[in-house]
């Protein structure tokens, strides 16, 4: 597979995000990282897309969801980046995966057979995250 970068609009939002992309074929992809605008479009989350009139993907149908749990969290400034960096690095040697959107939204993907409970470990590291929900 290769990774591509693609242009996708979305119609609900009037916004335009660029998506890092494994192509599967000419229309269909698969997430290599989270989109911030859709949180149907996580890690692992195939779909097809068709070309709009300005030549921007538009998603279609979702073919195959993500087999990670994904959950958002909102970072707060009392914590230092480092004591994140901490958790995300953590996360990442088990096979998840950690992204921060705008500084300060945290979306993470974990896998699902994830040795740690990540609300306990949250809790022990005492980083006090607000999560967000749709």
């Amino acid at each position: 597979m290769r990774e591509v970068n693609i242009k996708v609009y979305h119609r609900l939002e009037k916004a335009t995000t660029t998506l890092n992309v494994e192509r599967l074929a000419e229309n269909k992809f698969r997430m290599t990282d989270n989109d911030f605008c859709n949180p149907k479009l996580t890690l692992g989350t195939e779909f097809e897309t068709e070309i709009n009139e300005n030549g921007m993907h538009e998603v279609k149908k979702i073919t195959k969801e993500s087999e990670f749990i994904t959950r958002r969290f909102g970072l707060t400034p009392n914590h230092k980046e480092s004591d994140y960096q901490m958790l995300g690095e953590e996360l990442t040697k088990r096979g998840g995966f950690w992204q921060v959107d705008l500084g300060s939204i945290a979306t993470i993907n974990i896998p699902k057979d994830f040795e740690f409970d990540i609300d306990q470990v949250i809790s022990d590291l005492d980083l006090k995250l607000v999560e967000i929900t749709d």
